[in-house]
């Protein structure tokens, strides 16, 4: 049994915090996990810049809703359902993924939670629990199944090196040429076939 592991912001969907910066025009907020590889250094500089702006939850949730999917996601993801077992590994959070899982035909989501204050402000943000990509991809392979991942950030690196195949989708230079280990792809159509190449091989093995 196989299980396609995909991350969500930078594969199938636009990175929300750069949409939420050029709504803004709020240039820092374009900082991602493209970037800065320390999650919680990130997400603790993003909840100060918010309440520094006046920015609540809402505000975030109004550019989100305006937001599709990248170009071929769709059809990308109803062609992995066809063939294989599909689960979105994000460090985003339910607060902020809905519309755009309605969009993608609601695939199974494991992300993390925001906690807002009586104003509306973010106050917190709660991980499902530290590094959940590579636990969860740990945790699929202990039950029999065959991992495949692809992402495209620092923080999708220790899910695509404990999986059984890891790709790259959409990932910048930078993070391609520090992880040249694992194949860099730009189109859904190649991804699929090498998902489907790792597929073969794997069952063969």
């Amino acid at each position: 049994m196989q299980v396609v592991c995909l991350d969500l912001e930078g594969v199938l969907v636009p990175e929300i915090w750069i949409a939420f910066a050029e709504r803004t025009g709020i240039p820092e907020f374009r900082r991602t996990t493209r970037d800065e590889p320390d999650y919680d250094k990130l997400m603790a500089w993003r909840l100060a810049l918010l309440r520094q702006h006046g920015l609540k939850l809402a505000d975030i949730q109004a550019v989100i809703a305006g937001m599709a999917p990248l170009p071929g996601a769709r059809d990308f993801l109803d062609a992995l359902r066809a063939r294989y077992q599909l689960i979105i590994l994000s460090d985003t959070f339910y607060e902020f993924a809905d519309p755009l899982m309605r969009q993608l035909g609601r695939p199974t989501l494991f992300c993390h939670r925001l906690l807002t204050d009586a104003e509306g402000f973010v106050a917190e943000y709660r991980l499902r629990q530290p590094d959940q990509k590579r636990h969860a991809v740990n945790a699929l392979k202990s039950l029999n199944f065959k991992v495949i991942a692809a992402g495209d950030s620092y923080n999708d690196t220790a899910m695509l090196g404990a999986a059984d195949a890891g790709f790259l989708m959409h990932a910048p230079p930078h993070i391609a040429a520090e992880f040249p280990q694992f194949a860099q792809h730009d189109r859904y159509d190649a991804l699929l076939a090498s998902i489907d190449a790792a597929a073969a091989r794997l069952a063969a093995a």
